[in-house]
């Protein structure tokens, strides 16, 4: 059996991520009008991702929306995925940052996760990371993976962390 993609049907799915970014902004512009909080939505993809950001326009409005550990943050993302996916019809993979968290946050795991591949490249001995979320683990895997390094994740949520090893 052969499956036939129609120009509508490719036309369709190349258009996903911009109707997942646009769904995503819809919410997120009807959150800010209901806390009343100024922020500027930029849609962008990383990679395979359409990444939301809601820019802070005037200082400190939007920090309720991160929360004091990012827990605010990761859960209106799971909010604006679900949101997205009501209106596209597929599940949603995108990220949301605010006030620029989850970038200062990629960074700083990326200085760590650094740091711990040296420490292994150093002693020759696996190194075990601090418990970390999804998001998180990723990043220390793609940083790990371009060291040359092997990573692996291990044990259960929340307690899931990454151990990084030369071979």
């Amino acid at each position: 059996m052969v499956d036939e993609v129609t120009a509508s049907d490719a036309q369709s799915q190349s258009a996903s991520p911009e109707r997942e970014g646009e769904a995503a902004a819809d919410y997120l512009e009807g959150l800010l009008d209901i806390i009343d909080a100024d922020g500027d939505i930029d849609i962008d993809m990383e990679g395979e991702r359409t990444q939301v950001s809601v820019i802070e326009v005037n200082e400190g409005d939007l920090g309720l929306l991160v929360g004091p550990e990012g827990d605010v943050l990761a859960a209106l993302q799971d909010l604006t995925r679900l949101a997205a996916s009501q209106e596209t019809g597929e599940r949603s993979r995108l990220m949301v940052d605010i006030a620029g968290h989850r970038a200062k946050q990629k960074e700083a795991l990326q200085k760590a996760a650094e740091g711990a591949v040296a420490e292994a490249q150093r002693t020759a001995a696996p190194v075990s990371m601090s418990p970390m979320n999804a998001f998180e683990r990723k990043v220390v895997h793609d940083v790990v993976a371009e060291a040359g390094l092997v990573s692996e994740s291990e044990g259960e949520d929340p307690d899931r962390r990454v151990v990084i090893r030369t071979s």
